[in-house]
């Protein structure tokens, strides 16, 4: 029978079933919906839909509104900044009123330019695009693309005739993200994940012909990559799990040959490599000696005998190297910023390259010729929309290549800058603001805190269109940059995973406490969001400090953790062990029960709670969200605050739907509901 929405939200049917480890039974009355083929679930999942969408119904307006406001300062026609590869320049433009880019080459002889591939050709069926990988072959003859109409990560992979916009008879049904091409143009590298979605093959294709097994990754724990160097004499399979790693070259004018492992696997051990095809030697950014990492040189004529090209220094994180003909190009991080370092590789003279913007960040924008003399950079905050400048790699220079276009907004309005908020061990933690200026920070206003910290992954201040709408309302925007992420180098990250993941959830309430007892905003209206990972730091921030929050937003959150981390049969299980733990040890069993959202009942009142999940979502599957919405319902109180499930019941993905519009249309969805619940209309 229907679920009759005037009769209160949905109640999921229990039937209670009881899992024991380490002699701790765990009774779990929603144990039937990780069955994704029980039509209770798919009715479930309907009628949680249904509510949701009678519920915000009276949002409608604001979300119109909301959406309105960032259309205008959305170009109709963008374009992304261009890159060279060979004889060819490629770029990304998304059409007046598109959805969907197109990828487009120009031909450097000629100065003609052609869409290769329109995401809109593959819109037809879901309405859902995303392209995993767009590698153009070295001569510019074929574009190797690959789809997802659906968003459960399974690309096709095909091979266009760049002339004729033809693809070929070559498919290759089931790939993977990266791939690269031999230097002859005839061979593509790709990679293939197993049913648990992790990606553990490399296959090469030759075209015309057929696929064969290059390389395969039996440790459940790795996953493996593909890519090639900057010069391009050297195609690389990384296979990696969380702390340790290990590469494998083959060469790019020989892609028949088995691929050879620069130096064999040791636990604890990462490193990345690039090379020099002037002097044969490989470059390995490592933590071998070196916690925060080190750069490295060795000789492929002999892989063992590496020797230091750019010892640590102090309060640095080295994160990658790319290799010029004339420069070296480091990526690294600073007092919890980004930056880059252009090393002259005649003189060993050095220039840094920073965002110069208050609480801005800088990244290289593109990819990178072995003989270029000038790199790409995109520099940005929250409030100043990204400039992209070409950099003179030898005198510094900048010279503006695009500016993103953004319609009346003017980011002389608003404000931004880093602080720090104490947490409960005395860590002090950064926090990026951002307010409109005429927005007293006197605790007065409300806010909105975003928050992750896993997997090293920097938040990193960025802009985003929509963000000028919220803080248009009187709304103050806090980033916090908890233990756990990497903003602070490799020791912010493991001073928040495994047994340290507490500090990842005390970290991000005590920004909140900071922002209200200093007297910024008002404590009593401060909202929390995150996605995924983040969605369980919202999980648990919801459960441990319920009265801290007007409203938690966990979009696709990881919150079954115990459940999750105990079974290999589901996706991202045995190779996330080394970032969250493995629950078949007694030790790691007792720290994730202790957090896990879905193991432990809020205490205190509830906050209004807006929860996401989607049907497709091959991260968090579906049944996680949907599992902690029926407990929480099941055991609330009458004075608690609205559960609301936002489930994608169609094609959409883990970061939510594709497309240029759909993508804000839903962020209007959310920020709408987030601005109804601070009263900050």
């Amino acid at each position: 029978m229907p679920h009759d929405l005037d009769a209160g939200p949905p109640a999921a049917p229990a039937a209670p079933s009881t899992h024991t480890a380490h002699g701790v039974a765990r009774v779990d009355d929603y144990a039937w919906m990780r069955d994704h083929d029980d039509p209770r679930l798919a009715e479930y999942l309907r009628t949680e839909r249904r509510h949701y969408d009678v519920t915000t119904n009276h949002l409608q307006r604001l979300r119109s509104g909301l959406f309105s406001e960032v259309e205008r300062r959305l170009p109709q026609t963008d374009s992304s900044v261009s890159w060279k590869r060979g004889d060819f320049f490629y770029y990304t433009r998304t059409p007046a009123g598109s959805e969907y880019e197109q990828f487009v080459a120009t031909c450097n002889a000629t100065a003609t330019s052609r869409p290769i591939v329109d995401g809109a050709e593959f819109s037809d069926t879901s309405g859902y695009v995303e392209f995993g990988l767009r590698e153009p072959s070295p001569d510019g003859r074929l574009l190797a693309y690959s789809v997802d109409t659906t968003g459960d990560e399974v690309y096709r992979l095909r091979f266009r005739d760049t002339a004729t916009l033809t693809d070929l008879d070559d498919y290759c049904p089931r790939t993977y993200y990266t791939g690269a091409w031999s230097a002859d143009s005839r061979t593509f590298f790709y990679t293939v994940h197993d049913d648990l979605y992790r990606p553990y093959q490399v296959w090469r294709h030759r075209i015309g012909g057929e696929s064969e097994l290059v390389f395969e990754e039996p440790d459940v724990r790795y996953e493996v990559s593909i890519g090639r160097t900057t010069g391009g004499a050297f195609i690389v399979i990384r296979s990696e799990c969380r702390d340790t790693s290990e590469a494998w070259l083959i060469p790019a004018d020989r892609p028949e040959e088995p691929p050879v492992v620069v130096a064999p696997r040791r636990k604890g051990v990462e490193y990345r490599v690039d090379h020099c095809p002037t002097t044969g030697e490989v470059f390995i950014v490592t933590n071998d000696g070196a916690v925060e990492f080190q750069l490295a040189r060795v000789s492929t004529s002999d892989t063992a005998r590496w020797s230091v090209a750019a010892a640590p220094r102090p309060g640095e994180r080295l994160l990658a190297v790319h290799v010029l003909r004339d420069h070296l190009l480091l990526d690294l991080r600073r007092a919890g910023f980004p930056l880059l370092r252009v090393v002259d590789r005649a003189t060993g003279t050095e220039r840094e390259l920073a965002a110069d913007l208050p609480a801005g960040s800088i990244a290289l924008a593109t990819e990178v010729e072995y003989a270029a003399s000038e790199v790409t950079v995109r520099v940005e905050s929250l409030v100043e929309p990204p400039v992209w400048y070409g950099v003179d790699l030898r005198t510094g220079a900048r010279t503006p290549r695009k500016r993103q276009e953004t319609g009346d907004y003017d980011p002389a309005r608003y404000r931004t800058e880093r602080r720090h908020a104490p947490a409960p061990d005395g860590t002090l933690v950064p926090v990026t603001l951002a307010w409109r200026a005429d927005t007293p920070l006197d605790g007065t206003a409300p806010c909105l805190q975003y928050g992750y910290g896993a997997y090293e992954v920097c938040e990193d201040p960025a802009f985003d269109p929509m963000l000028p709408s919220l803080l248009d309302r009187g709304v103050v925007y806090a980033v916090a940059h908890v233990r756990g992420g990497g903003e602070n180098g490799r020791a912010w990250w493991l001073d928040g995973h495994l047994e340290r993941k507490r500090n990842t959830f005390t970290d991000h309430i005590a920004v909140a406490d900071w922002l209200a007892s200093s007297g910024l905003v008002d404590g009593a209206r401060i909202a929390t969001r995150g996605l995924s990972a983040g969605g369980l730091l919202q999980g648990v921030a919801y459960t441990w400090a319920p009265r801290r929050w007007r409203a938690v937003i966990a979009e696709v959150p990881f919150v079954d953790v115990v459940t999750t981390m105990l079974d290999e049969r589901i996706p991202l299980t045995a190779n996330e062990w080394d970032e969250w733990g493995d629950p078949r040890r007694e030790a790691d069993f007792g720290w994730l029960r202790a957090y896990s959202p879905y193991d432990n009942a809020p205490a205190g009142r509830r906050p209004p709670l807006l929860v996401t999940g989607a049907v497709h979502d091959p991260r968090v599957m579906v049944h996680e969200p949907a599992k902690w919405v029926a407990k929480l319902r099941a055991t609330a109180h009458p004075d608690d605050g609205p559960v609301l499930f936002r489930v994608e019941l169609g094609a959409g993905a883990h970061t939510g739907p594709a497309g240029r519009y759909e993508h804000y249309r839903y962020e209007a969805e959310i920020l709408a509901w987030v601005l109804d619940r601070l009263a900050a209309h």
